[in-house]
């Protein structure tokens, strides 16, 4: 048997419970005085006392060895009302409510049991016989009280069950909430240093290797410093605007206008200027358009990869290939610089390896695959494809 606490009565049903109290003493006096029993005056007696007992009960303290102490006395009460009229039967239906409420659930039905029997038994002795109106009435009453009673308490018990489940989904939301903000902070920082790592930190390297080989033909040849300079002063031009494009959010400068193949090409023209290596770009197949996050991944890749090669592979040759298969779209970067050891290191240059993990992420981003093939004295080879999703119009390479 359940051995939960009981389950206390809300505000308005302890008030209803007193005026339904309140009424049947008010009913078993009037009758006391109407008929005129043998007993009247103790009938009277008994009513008196029991209104003053539910009348003490809003003083008493919410304890519950009162409660219980006080259920005691009225129901001590209640069977001598009941010895001295019948018409005390009916105050035994809020005394059963009293019986479910204030005692623990396994003893709640045992007290109304009892009860039940007292009435059923006082009936009886008032009537001289064992009627079936006198046993019906009594325990048609306490089975009402008794499925009242704990129907209330189960749907109040669920109640809270729910309640408490609906506090823990809050707190659950609000930390997945934090979560999912920590996830995306962390994941734009990311997007962030990938962006800069291929745009700016590329453009300023390429922008110092410029200055520099400027430096060194000052000043004997100012033809040659003065092309250094300007294509110095295009590379700022470059990454002003894709310093622009991040706060702006919008698509890189190189695709705005223009095609991958005419983009990738660009690049390659641009190349490492005079003081780095020959870049040479070649398209395969046929040229068909690509989601933008494909796209700017392929674009990213090739300027890392070739900023790699210009920056640390010390390269004199750089072939970029861009191929358009049937499902399938693939970049390669290969290089013919010092080369370098995949298996002992993550990457190459000062950048600490970070544009190869840079690669390798953007790649998965997407679900396309990069490999590195690399050994030192015999250059580099940098391979990235992805299957995007299948578009019919084309576009001229």
């Amino acid at each position: 048997m359940s051995t939960h606490p009981p389950v206390p009565p809300p505000r308005a049903a302890r008030i209803g419970l007193y005026l339904l109290v309140a009424a049947l003493l008010a009913v078993v006096a009037g009758r006391a005085l109407a008929a005129a029993p043998p007993h009247r005056a103790g009938v009277l007696l008994g009513t008196a006392a029991l209104a003053g007992g539910w009348a003490v009960a809003a003083a008493l303290p919410r304890s519950r060895r009162t409660a219980v102490g006080w259920l005691a006395v009225l129901t001590v009460g209640w069977a001598g009302l009941l010895w001295l009229t019948p018409d005390a039967v009916w105050l035994a239906f809020p005394l059963f409510l009293l019986q479910l409420h204030l005692l623990p659930v396994r003893w709640g039905p045992v007290a109304v049991a009892a009860t039940t029997a007292a009435a059923v038994g006082g009936v009886a002795r008032h009537q001289g016989a064992l009627t079936l109106g006198g046993v019906i009435g009594p325990v048609i009453g306490a089975a009402v009280a008794v499925a009242t009673v704990l129907g209330y308490q189960a749907l109040y018990r669920e109640s809270e069950r729910r309640r408490r489940l609906i506090e823990q989904l809050t707190a659950t939301r609000a930390d997945l909430a934090e979560a999912q903000h920590t996830a995306g902070v962390l994941a734009e920082r990311e997007r962030l240093a990938r962006e800069i790592h291929d745009t700016l930190a590329q453009g300023l390297s390429s922008i110092q290797l410029l200055l520099r080989a400027a430096q060194r033909a000052m000043p004997e040849r100012p033809d040659v410093v003065a092309g250094h300079v300007e294509q110095a002063r295009r590379a700022a031009q470059d990454n002003l605007a894709e310093a622009r494009r991040f706060v702006r959010a919008l698509t890189p400068p190189a695709l705005a206008a223009r095609s991958l193949p005419e983009a990738l090409r660009r690049l390659c023209d641009a190349g490492g200027g005079d003081a780095g290596p020959v870049v040479r770009f070649r398209l395969d197949g046929t040229p068909r358009p690509l989601p933008t996050p494909y796209e700017v991944a392929l674009l990213r890749i090739a300027q890392s990869a070739l900023a790699n090669a210009v920056a640390h592979a010390r390269a004199g040759r750089v072939e970029l290939t861009l191929s358009y298969l049937d499902r399938q779209v693939a970049l390669d970067v290969v290089d013919d610089g010092v080369g370098f050891d995949p298996g002992a290191a993550h990457g190459r240059g000062a950048d600490g390896g970070f544009g190869l993990d840079a690669m390798r992420a953007r790649a998965a981003e997407l679900g396309g695959t990069l490999s590195v093939e690399s050994a030192p004295g015999q250059g580099t080879a940098v391979a990235v494809s992805f299957t995007p999703p299948e578009r019919t119009a084309e576009v001229p390479g």
